[in-house]
């Protein structure tokens, strides 16, 4: 399977509209939180995944009041594949060079739990987890991931 990252950039607001109802299915209010003017803020960081060519899912975060709040979608057909773990792995990294702490709700994905525990994730509360990051050089894999490149 040949996987490819890339960043999201807001000319890509697209991918994010089209891929946040994935990341939130149980909650289809409000989601604009999360969308609206993706990028155009220096704390708005995503990257998303290709998979022959296809989008298979996004991981992004935004500051919502304060604290950058983590979105994860994958596509149904891309579940089980690995592509959530390729994603999370390099967006801590980039993560790491941004911001202090990032949190995610999982009410609305209560069987994702042990995922974000496997990356150190630590629930604040029934509908809360977060992770604290360290400040680190941001290394970038060579084989397919170009932070240069962003499909036209």
């Amino acid at each position: 399977m040949n996987k490819e990252l890339y960043f999201l950039r807001s000319s890509e607001q697209k991918i994010v509209n089209d891929l946040v109802k994935y990341a939130y299915p149980r909650d289809m209010n409000n989601l604009n939180i999360y969308t609206d003017f993706y990028g155009l803020t220096t704390k708005d960081l995503g990257l998303y995944a290709l998979v022959q060519n296809k989008i298979a899912g996004a991981i992004w975060s935004r500051e919502i009041d304060g604290v950058p709040k983590l979105s994860v979608a994958i596509l149904k057909e891309f579940k089980t594949q690995g592509i959530g773990s390729f994603m999370m792995n390099q967006y801590l990294i980039e993560a790491s060079a941004l911001y202090e702490r990032i949190d995610i709700d999982i009410s609305h994905k209560p069987a994702s739990i042990k995922f974000y525990e496997k990356f150190g994730f630590e629930r604040l509360d029934n509908n809360l987890l977060t992770k604290k990051l360290e400040i680190k050089e941001v290394v970038r894999p060579t084989d397919g991931y170009d932070p240069t490149r962003w499909m036209d």
